[in-house]
Order: C-alpha cells, then structure tokens, then sequence
C-alpha cells in the first residue's frame, strides 16, 4: 500500500490533543483550525480525523460518512468566514497539496481553505 500513514506528524499530534490549535470548527469527522503561518487574511486548515495521508488516499478508503462530513465542513468554514461568493466574500482558494512534487509538507489530508485578499494566479508556466 502505497500509503504509509505517519502517526507523530503534526496534525495527528493536534488531533490526540497533545499540540494545541486554534478551532475553527469540529465536527465527527473532521477538524477545521486556523493556520500558523497564514498565507492570506483568511487561512484555515481542514483535516480528516482519519489517517488518511492525501486526498486522493481519502477519495479511495474514506467512509461515505467521512467524506460527506469533510466536503460540507469546508462548506461551512467559507460560510463562517466569509468568502463565500456572492455574499459579501470575494471568493476563496482551497488547496490540497500531495506527495513530494506536489510539496505536501504534513503527510496527513490537508485543505487550506484560502481568501480575504485577491490571490493571484495559482502556478506560473513554466517549459
């Protein structure tokens, strides 16, 4: 299994408590806490509960229960934060980086849920 899950990485640390977070939301399934290092106004974390290690681990071994506890808990956190838009945010980036090319730093499921500021693009081109 391609999938080594790594108890002692942070967020599983978080998630048994021993490491303290700021929460924004906590549900059965999943954990919602701001970000450290914020990136932009708004940056939010959401992670399984699960030891899933990316999404597409996630998509394939999740319950059904899990992943529609994950999906609608981001719904919530945009709701909460105020980037969904349309209603009054200017939209919002999530971001699920996976493996080395895709620069995962924590091998536990990750979005970081984006926003209160114009972005950017996303990746620049390069040949």
């Amino acid at each position: 299994m391609p999938y080594n899950y790594d108890d002692q990485n942070i967020f599983a640390r978080i998630l048994r408590g021993e490491i303290p977070n700021k929460t924004v939301l906590e549900t059965e399934h999943t954990l919602a806490f701001e970000d450290i290092n914020p990136q932009a106004p708004v940056h939010v974390l959401v992670i399984p509960k699960g030891p899933y290690v990316t999404y597409d681990h996630f998509a394939t071994e999740a319950t059904d229960a899990e992943i529609v506890d994950y999906i609608r808990t981001i719904g919530k956190v945009c709701e909460m934060l105020g980037v969904r838009p349309g209603e009054g945010g200017g939209g919002y980036r999530t971001i699920s980086n996976a493996g080395e090319s895709g620069v995962q730093e924590v091998p536990h499921l990750h979005v970081h849920v984006l926003g209160g500021r114009p972005l950017g693009r996303m990746l620049q081109r390069r040949d």
